[in-house]
């Protein structure tokens, strides 16, 4: 595995901490590219690799690309894009794609990366930036399995756990539902402290007692004293937020369930995108159940 060529196709702070890590374990990444030219050059300077200017020349670079990219439009862009795209000279090659998206486009590249003679993963992660530095992601995976088990040792250093669910977009449905759950607990975390604050309680003593109480919550350690405090540093954006817990309701809507409580999150989120707070981390939320603060 170690002889395999890596690159990465979107390095933002996720992707370009997962290419560090997987440099610092011994992989050679010969390959990254970004639409932000700058960065990208700068990241390949720092691993000594190539920042492609096209798409195809990163897959003429690498046996396995890594795409990191924001949503369902950017995913067709590089793989269905007009001229250049990655699906370009592809046989023979792994695309392993990361980012949380629909099941349904990675079902769509799966079956488009199988007639140019390729394989797919869907590799979402479920960590946060300092985890893919540390190489302590927890990744859930789908799609070919034969690739999986050849990437295995690769997918190992990246990762603490790991889980294969099965065919393609099985993996993509599991973290909408885990990004689904999380945003939920977050909006839900915030009204509570919201609340309390009102009713003039020490905030303090109202995280501690929810913390040995039902009302305990894994956001309740991560977003607790953040959205206290007012320091929403983004790990996790309100507008990706959104866009995850969108991406549950529509599958919700496509089975005919009706999921109350995920359509409340969605309708947060959407109105901290419209109130210019998208680019906080999703602990912003509390900004709008605070009595005065925002609007």
């Amino acid at each position: 595995m170690s002889s395999q060529k890596i690159a990465f196709v979107g390095i933002g702070r996720m992707g370009a901490n997962m290419a560090r890590r997987v440099q610092d374990c011994g992989f050679q990444v010969t390959a990254v590219y970004d639409v932000n030219r700058h960065a990208a050059q700068a990241l390949a300077d720092e691993l000594r690799s190539t920042a492609c200017e096209t798409l195809s020349a990163v897959t003429a670079a690498a046996d396995v690309i890594f795409t990191v990219v924001t949503n369902d439009e950017a995913m067709r862009t590089i793989f269905f894009g007009e001229g250049d795209k990655l699906l370009q000279g592809a046989s023979g090659k792994i695309f392993v794609n990361c980012a949380t998206l629909s099941p349904a486009i990675h079902r769509e590249v799966s079956a488009a990366a199988a007639k140019a003679g390729a394989r797919t993963l869907e590799a979402c992660m479920a960590s946060s930036i300092s985890h893919a530095r540390e190489g302590k992601l927890y990744l859930m995976l789908a799609g070919d399995e034969p690739a999986y088990n050849e990437l295995l040792p690769l997918i190992e250093q990246m990762s603490v756990n790991r889980r294969f669910i099965g065919a393609p977009g099985r993996a993509a449905e599991v973290k909408a539902l885990v990004n689904m759950v999380m945003n939920i607990n977050t909006a839900g975390l915030a009204e509570g402290l919201g609340l309390a604050d009102a009713l003039g309680h020490d905030l303090g003593m109202i995280r501690e007692v929810f913390s040995q109480t039902g009302a305990n919550s894994r956001v309740l350690e991560t977003d607790g004293a953040d959205m206290v405090a007012r320091e929403h540093d983004c790990w996790f954006s309100a507008e990706h937020a959104a866009k995850d817990s969108g991406i549950a309701a529509q599958l919700a809507k496509e089975v005919e369930l009706t999921l109350p409580l995920n359509e409340a999150t969605v309708g947060q989120y959407q109105l901290m995108v419209e109130e210019g707070l998208g680019a906080l981390d999703k602990s912003g939320v509390a900004e709008l159940t605070f009595k005065g603060r925002h609007g």
